[in-house]
């Protein structure tokens, strides 16, 4: 009966040394949970800091960079500015350019007075007194037909295709002779008749031989 009691007393006293290796253990967790909580906060509050020192960064860096660009747009205006005043006082200090009419020139004044746009699209053929006359006409009004252009325009355009000895008849031509387009494409007809192509006749076939 004795020896009963005394192992029920020992399996108490084993229970509670259990549990107080459990409440231990637990205390011990709860510790270390606690401590990986206060280190992560501690973490998330460097986090959270370092962000708000990059956003203080880069609105800074933004705020420099907008100042800067505002600093060169200032700068540029004030060079367009100053561009453009130096233009304007070449323009007026410069000598007045001689009138083109005023050198001696087979157009009349109110050709040489005539102005052609610097976008206009003059034809892009040439002649040099040995190509086909009708055949240089005919293309030099196939394109202006495309660009269109005044008379007085037509007649420049059509000096502008001379090169070589035709450049240099038109030149011997009296000064203001031409007025009209009219009168300048006869009068180069006539001086370019021999190099119009003659028509074809039946006779000319006994001048055809076999390969």
């Amino acid at each position: 009966m004795r020896s009963t009691r005394q192992g029920a007393s020992a399996l108490e006293g084993g229970d509670n040394v259990s549990m107080k290796q459990v409440m231990e253990t637990i205390r011990t967790l709860q510790q270390a949970v606690a401590a990986s909580k206060a280190d992560q906060d501690i973490i998330l509050a460097e986090i959270q800091a370092e962000q708000a020192a990059s956003r203080n960064r880069f609105q800074n860096d933004l705020a420099a960079s907008r100042a800067n660009n505002e600093e060169l747009h200032r700068a540029n205006e004030e060079l367009r500015r100053d561009l453009q005043h130096m233009g304007e006082r070449t323009i007026d200090e410069r000598t007045p350019p001689i009138p083109v009419w005023s050198r001696p020139t087979p157009f009349s004044h109110a050709i040489m007075d005539t102005v052609i746009p610097a976008s206009f699209m003059g034809p892009k053929i040439t002649f040099t007194s040995v190509e086909d006359l009708e055949a240089h006409i005919t293309a030099f009004h196939t394109q202006m037909m495309i660009s269109g252009g005044t008379d007085a325009m037509h007649c420049k355009l059509f000096m502008g295709t001379f090169s070589g000895t035709a450049l240099d008849w038109f030149i011997s031509l009296p000064n203001g002779h031409i007025t009209s387009f009219d009168q300048f494409s006869t009068l180069f007809k006539e001086q370019y008749i021999v190099n119009q192509a003659l028509t074809l006749v039946s006779f000319d076939l006994f001048d055809v031989k076999q390969y």
